[in-house]
């Protein structure tokens, strides 16, 4: 049995773990979870899966989750940080899985680095702002990192079994290329937030799908890639697949390729990466039916290739670019969420901020929280002028 900590539980990933663990619970077991402010998915969660620790950093949303339990006493309950570092390092927990939104899964992605445990990786924001400092840690610690993102566990898939990269030629990460791939950037001032947000084959949380439509889900994947594999961001090229059928392919020294296929299910790479390259897990998916299928590819559209410039440039320089990259376009995400900015502002808010800040090439764990707050006052001054 596999017993796992679900750091993000009530997410549209920690959904997709949840199905995965609720068709193999013969084989997983969900030990623990956190959980930020929504009380009743976490009490659903509670009910159906009977973790033994809970963990939300709002004091108030577990004082009213305790009190709505039938069986609060069976549950070790928590708030304070040391106390969840001290059961990420608990022996009874098996595998961490990192899928808290944003730059604020950072904290806990370092603690999970730590632990000499196997992290089953979502959090791309940790990776793209700290990438030089959790993989050295996680490698000190004989911590294995398992990308479960579809297209980063696919390239992990299509790599030979012992995952070097010495033969590896190049790597494609496919895009669908969002609701509006056929649109360019100067006419997507009027487009709403219900438009943003209908993906044409995912189904995930606010903030990716937004990331998705502008192709900056992408760039922070490039970025993520090049650190977890290890390689120059020159190894990979970014192709439009709009059908969402092949995930990344591997292109090896000898001419051969070799692709990852599935539906857009991220219950797919979830179940690959929990059976620990063990017996595959299985789950109630959809069949591909290659007697129908139409798979097509194209270039990322010409104006969006400033964003992917500036997401090679983060590769190549690493330090504080990252950081100033991931919150400058955390910023800009949730303005037009909150309707203080249209859609194709969101680049603007990125590329002014990103030029208005010094990049620095040393950083530690102190300086890129400290680098994310004066990133987000700056650009926060970008929305004010744009709105």
């Amino acid at each position: 049995m596999t017993n796992i900590f679900l750091l993000g539980a009530t997410g549209s990933i920690g959904d997709s773990v949840l199905s995965v663990i609720k068709q193999n619970s013969n084989r997983l077991n969900l030990k623990g979870i956190t959980f930020h402010s929504n009380i009743t998915k976490a009490k659903q969660i509670v009910e159906d899966f009977n973790p033994s620790y809970i963990y939300s950093d709002a004091n108030e949303n577990l004082k009213n989750l305790r009190s709505s339990l039938n069986n609060s006493d069976e549950v070790e309950i928590m708030s304070e940080k040391s106390e969840l570092e001290n059961l990420l390092n608990n022996k009874n927990i098996d595998v961490i899985i990192s899928a808290i939104s944003g730059f604020a899964g950072l904290e806990t992605t370092l603690m999970a680095a730590k632990t000499g445990k196997t992290i089953l990786l979502a959090n791309k924001e940790s990776i793209v702002v700290a990438g030089d400092i959790i993989l050295p840690i996680a490698k000190l610690n004989n911590t294995e990192v398992i990308p479960i993102d579809s297209e980063h566990n696919a390239i992990f898939q299509c790599l030979d079994s012992d995952k070097t990269t010495d033969d590896v030629s190049k790597i494609i990460i496919t895009a669908s290329g969002g609701p509006f791939l056929d649109r360019k950037i100067k006419d997507l001032e009027q487009v709403t937030k219900k438009e943003a947000l209908n993906h044409p084959n995912w189904d995930m949380g606010a903030k990716i799908t937004i990331d998705s439509a502008t192709l900056i889900n992408k760039c922070l994947e490039l970025i993520e890639a090049k650190y977890l594999f290890n390689l120059s961001e020159k190894f990979f090229d970014l192709v439009v697949h709009p059908q969402s059928i092949i995930h990344s392919i591997v292109t090896y020294s000898d001419g051969s390729s070799i692709c990852q296929m599935s539906n857009p299910d991220m219950r797919v790479p979830i179940s690959h990466a929990l059976s620990l390259s063990k017996k595959r897990l299985s789950i109630d998916f959809s069949e591909l039916d290659f007697s129908s299928l139409q798979l097509t590819f194209q270039d990322i559209p010409d104006d969006r290739d400033g964003i992917i410039k500036i997401a090679r440039e983060v590769c190549n320089h690493g330090g504080s670019s990252g950081t100033i990259f991931n919150a400058a376009n955390e910023v800009a995400v949730q303005s037009f969420l909150d309707s203080r900015i249209t859609f194709d502002k969101i680049y603007d808010v990125i590329y002014r901020t990103f030029d208005s800040i010094p990049l620095s090439n040393s950083i530690d764990v102190d300086s890129i929280y400290e680098i994310d707050k004066q990133t987000r006052m700056e650009a926060e001054k970008v929305v004010k002028s744009l709105s």
